[in-house]
């Protein structure tokens, strides 16, 4: 049955999925377009509802993915092109898209071991900065991401652009600070902060494992009362005028630094760090 009306119901609830708390209600999130739906079927992520539009679809491999779906038993949708366009955000719509059910794990069972690392956000407030540091949480290696207090939504649809899929990736989970600093100490983890006054260039650390990477909101950084909870602080340097830099980039600065540290290409650099206990 072809789907012709942008008022059938769930064509409503679908476009609804936009907005933070019909997905926080719902605990389901859209995506679209060939790649991340592609992404979400390598990464064996159960798809709820697959929608397409058949007019739209120029790719051979999207029409294969769809029907290999159906073929599992998965539900879909077939609509109009005007139908799906008003489930889009996207300029030109490839005409394919999914519903999923997001995927949140509680702190309290998290235990981390080995070499595993974490970042975690304090009051992350733009969508976009959180997508970009899932994907560079997954390319540096890291395990996943925490987001503490009040964060933006990382099922955003504009997260969801800039993760370019690392959201299948990365394990996520949310807590309060208080309950992440009661986390922390039960457990004995040991939590790098950054700071425009620490003390600690991040390059001169020996980063130790497991680790959890703590950075502020983008406006305030970490208080001063968090920073007391961080066994150590580190600064990113910079010369120029700017006085702050962009927490996805300052996230990202950081991270590859403990990642180079875990992948050394050069063991005559590793005299030249201070040994952290």
């Amino acid at each position: 049955m072809l789907i012709s009306s942008l008022s059938n119901p769930r064509m409503k609830y679908i476009r609804g999925l936009r907005h933070r708390q019909e997905r926080d209600e719902t605990g389901q999130f859209f995506i679209e377009g060939i790649r991340i739906v592609a992404e979400a079927v390598q990464m064996g992520i159960p798809i709820e509802q697959l929608v397409y539009a058949p007019t739209l679809l120029k790719s051979a491999f999207a029409q294969e993915l769809i029907h290999a779906q159906e073929e599992l038993g998965v539900s879909s949708l077939m609509v109009t092109p005007d139908v799906f366009k008003s489930l889009s955000l996207k300029e030109g719509p490839q005409g394919v898209g999914a519903v999923l059910r997001q995927r949140w794990e509680p702190l309290n069972d998290l235990r981390l071991h080995d070499a595993r690392y974490w970042i975690a956000l304090d009051a992350a407030q733009d969508p976009g900065n959180i997508g970009t540091i899932l994907r560079t949480s997954d390319a540096a290696g890291s395990t996943g991401l925490m987001l503490l207090g009040n964060c933006a939504d990382p099922y955003d649809p504009g997260a969801l652009r800039a993760s370019m899929g690392a959201i299948f990736s990365q394990r996520l989970l949310k807590a309060s600070f208080a309950e992440f600093i009661q986390w922390k100490q039960q457990h004995g983890y040991t939590v790098v902060g950054t700071s425009g006054a620490a003390q600690h260039d991040y390059r001169a650390v020996r980063y130790p494992r497991p680790l959890v990477l703590l950075m502020g909101s983008e406006r305030e950084g970490l208080s001063h009362e968090q920073q007391e909870h961080c066994d150590l602080t580190v600064k990113i340097p910079m010369v120029g005028r700017s006085d702050s830099l962009n927490l996805a980039v300052a996230t990202s600065i950081v991270i590859y630094e403990v990642f180079s540290q875990a992948h050394p290409t050069d063991s005559s650099t590793a005299s030249t760090v201070t040994k952290f206990v």
